[in-house]
């Protein structure tokens, strides 16, 4: 059967059971790929080059303007308009390089880094080598083809992580770090090519991205304020601290995106295409989207906060002791980061229902607010980066209410309905993960206990899930089953 004939239902548990496996393999094969680098770099190291991120970012942000999402928000996207936005981000991406090249000294002056010259030139070659796999990365995710997004996504891991810690080995210390991203992508370009077969033509027309540009404009301006939030602690921190705090920050923070990506990449290759599916029906629409809210509390609470019960063991035994300093900042990062994954799903009913303006809006006043309150706390209360990570927290957290203000606007969703799909399952995970720390607290040794709080926290929660009969549990333990259950022929 085709994709486009089944059930939406059907495509959606599909795509997303590709997009957990797809993201769930990456994750442990970062995790692999990151403990080697980090016990083979330094905190100095990874402050080089995270401090770029936000650059990289913002350019990746600007080359696609926001024609990603109004791709895959059209309802059947043309050849025409695939071709018209690519030679859009070709264009502007050479535009955007030749910029970048001239300001990186000006970039290494502002962080007291003269190798950040050499360094940032060579990192902005990745957003300029990504420009022409956009189009088909959009293509990909409106004909949901997560099976061979999974395919590509694991070669350009193995190739990139294998180079980067080739090259560690070696000796090339943060230069191991560049090149990783430069290898990532040019590998994932190579996987679009292979399995979309549509390919640019040389006739130019830049018909379609006019036609786009009033709700992709919106999606850029909102995509640069989400980089300029998840990236302004390291560009702040880069600035006022030196490079080994800022490389714990930047070790923390890795590990906390790492986990809460499991969970938003997942659903990133699936809500948007599913919510716009049944924009025609609110009421259909309103349950579709409080389903995958459920689905989404579910797996990211016991995740996120998982993740920071186990931190202190995680970091000492498998990252080492130089890494001490970044383990209370893993642990507030993941408070918050267990809800961000919750972002994914509000954001995205924004742009499924074609309110760009809204999405825009509410990113701005995030971000205007999170600037505000971390430069007040340095300045004012408090020059500790834990202090600034543990205010950055709260506010994350508190902000959602924003999201579902907006929900409330758009599909009548009421402040009760939220608190009850999501509430449960956090108390739950909190009460639970509480009696796992107490109950492992006898054990000795940091491998024994890292080990004792993973099962025993695992169990208790699937238990707990299984014998309240969770709905959203079941249907995908059912599911599950299915996938792995022996076909008879």
């Amino acid at each position: 059967m085709d994709n486009n004939t089944q059930p939406l239902k059907e495509r959606t548990e599909q795509s997303l059971f590709w997009s957990m496996l797809n993201n769930g393999t990456l994750q442990v094969l970062n995790i692999l790929f990151g403990v080697v680098l980090a016990r083979l770099l330094t905190p100095g190291d990874y402050g080089i080059v995270g401090v770029l991120t936000i650059f990289t970012l913002i350019a990746g942000n600007l080359q696609s303007s926001g024609f990603t999402q109004a791709l895959i928000n059209l309802k059947s996207p043309q050849a025409r308009d695939y071709n018209s936005v690519f030679w859009f981000n070709v264009i502007v991406s050479v535009v955007l390089y030749a910029i970048l090249w001239f300001c990186a000294p000006l970039i290494a002056s502002f962080f007291h880094e003269p190798v950040l010259i050499d360094v940032s030139r060579f990192v902005f070659l990745a957003f300029l080598i990504s420009s022409l796999g956009i189009a088909h990365a959009a293509y990909m995710s409106k004909n949901m083809m997560n099976r061979e997004v999974a395919i590509i996504n694991l070669i350009a891991l193995l190739c990139s992580g294998g180079t980067g810690v080739v090259l560690a080995f070696a000796g090339y210390r943060y230069w191991s770090l560049a090149w990783q991203q430069v290898i990532y992508i040019t590998m994932l370009n190579l996987g679009r090519y292979y399995f979309v077969k549509w390919r640019p033509s040389w006739k130019i027309d830049f018909g379609p991205v006019k036609q786009m540009f009033g709700f992709a404009v919106n999606i850029l301006f909102t995509n640069i304020i989400n980089t300029l939030c998840g990236q302004i602690l390291t560009f702040i921190f880069g600035r006022f601290f030196p490079m080994a705090q800022v490389g714990n920050f930047t070790q923390a923070n890795k590990w906390n995106t790492q986990a809460n990506t499991f969970v938003s990449g997942t659903l990133l290759q699936v809500v948007q295409t599913v919510l716009v599916s049944v924009s025609d029906d609110k009421e259909r629409q309103k349950r579709v989207f409080r389903k995958m809210l459920r689905f989404t509390a579910f797996l990211a609470f016991p995740v996120m906060l998982g993740l920071s019960l186990v931190a202190r063991e995680f970091v000492e035994v498998v990252l080492g002791d130089k890494w001490l300093g970044s383990i209370p900042l893993l642990q507030v990062l993941c408070v918050a980061g267990a809800f961000v994954p919750l972002y994914t799903v509000y954001q995205n009913l924004a742009i499924g229902c074609k309110r760009s303006d809204l999405y825009l809006w509410c990113n701005v006043g995030q971000i205007a607010l999170q600037i505000g309150l971390i430069l007040l706390c340095y300045y004012f209360f408090s020059q500790s980066i834990l202090v600034i990570v543990v205010v950055y927290s709260v506010f994350i957290i508190v902000w959602l209410a924003a999201w579902q203000a907006v929900a409330s606007r758009l599909i009548y969703l009421k402040w009760t309905e939220a608190i009850m799909d999501i509430a449960p399952f956090l108390l739950i995970t909190v009460a639970l993960f509480t009696i796992t720390h107490f109950a492992t607290m006898w054990i000795k040794g940091n491998v024994a206990l890292l080990i004792a709080k993973v099962v025993v926290g695992a169990v208790l929660y699937i238990a707990v899930m299984k014998i309240a009969k969770v709905k959203i549990f079941a249907e995908c333990w059912d599911f599950i089953g299915k996938k792995f259950k022996p076909q008879n022929h």
